[in-house]
């Protein structure tokens, strides 16, 4: 069983590497963890790398890192190109500059993403704002600016790199799983209407992304189902577990993915066909928390 598994596996990453080879792939907020995850492995693909980032001296690090332990005659040498998805007037002249590299888009990756935490009534309008702009507005404005050339050429994949609070609310996270949950709707959106044109657009759903390993605090806290649910949903996915995931999509075209261990993954199928029970189980985790700030 595990030879089949391992022949699967390395059968499905062959079909994925040869589905992004020679393909133009413009990755957003490449610096960032999973940035650089799907740099690397769609680099190492042989894709045609456009990486976008906010910072030049980062972009130039990953650039070093790529081609240090890249083979030069199955990859090409990456384009940088300097952009801050929240900052909206500035996204045009930048696809401008992607567009310019080679010419063409075939594979647009929106990975950029801003969190915040706090409870509503702390949260000022001005964050929400800021947070709405770097989740939903940065990205269907590079999207947008993007697809004529898509279209104009009946060829195309768009990928969205959001997150399970696009499907479920987590308390204290009100702005960002706001911006996410508007992110799917309009790309659910774009999806139907892209058909035509032969332009596949897809979402990747994954949980809490961490680049080490969780272990559970001491304490009793098993005996509470909410700390038990959502302490499990913090664990999380490393970054290169969602960045291999992304380039099996590319290749797929699978239009949803959701990337989660299974506590995360049942909260979604709980919170669509039972909702009474997750919303109680939400009110409970609040209910825990000002009991355990009181206390201390």
């Amino acid at each position: 069983i595990s030879g089949i598994i391992y022949i699967y596996q390395t059968v499905t990453w062959l079909v994925s590497k040869s589905a992004v080879q020679n393909k133009v792939v413009v990755i957003t907020d490449a610096i960032s963890g999973l940035g650089k995850e799907c740099s690397r492995v769609f680099h190492s693909g042989g894709a045609r790398l456009v990486l976008c980032g906010r910072t030049w001296e980062k972009l130039e690090a990953l650039y070093d890192a790529l081609i240090s332990v890249a083979d030069p005659s199955t990859t090409y040498t990456p384009k940088l190109v300097l952009l801050d998805i929240s900052d909206i007037d500035c996204i045009q002249d930048a696809a401008k500059e992607i567009l310019n590299c080679y010419g063409s888009v075939d594979i647009l990756i929106n990975n950029a993403s801003m969190k915040v935490k706090g409870a509503v009534q702390s949260i000022s309008l001005e964050l929400d704002k800021k947070i709405m702009d770097a989740n939903y507005f940065g990205p269907i404005t590079l999207t947008k600016a993007i697809l004529p050339n898509m279209i104009s050429r009946r060829t195309g994949q768009i990928i969205l790199v959001n997150s399970i609070q696009g499907k479920i609310g987590i308390p204290f996270r009100a702005a960002y799983a706001a911006s996410k949950h508007a992110a799917v709707g309009f790309f659910d959106c774009l999806r139907a209407e892209m058909e035509e044109f032969d332009i596949s657009v897809s979402t990747v759903n994954p949980t809490f992304i961490c680049s080490y390993h969780h272990h559970p605090a001491p304490g009793k806290w098993e005996e509470s189902i909410w700390k038990f649910f959502f302490r499990k949903m913090t664990y999380g996915v490393r970054p290169e577990e969602v960045a291999e995931e992304v380039l099996h999509t590319v290749s797929s075209k699978k239009q949803e993915v959701l990337v989660a261990n299974p506590i995360p993954r049942a909260a979604v199928y709980i919170r669509t066909f039972f909702p009474e029970i997750f919303f109680a189980i939400v009110a409970s985790g609040i209910r825990e928390k000002l009991k355990t700030e009181q206390e201390k």
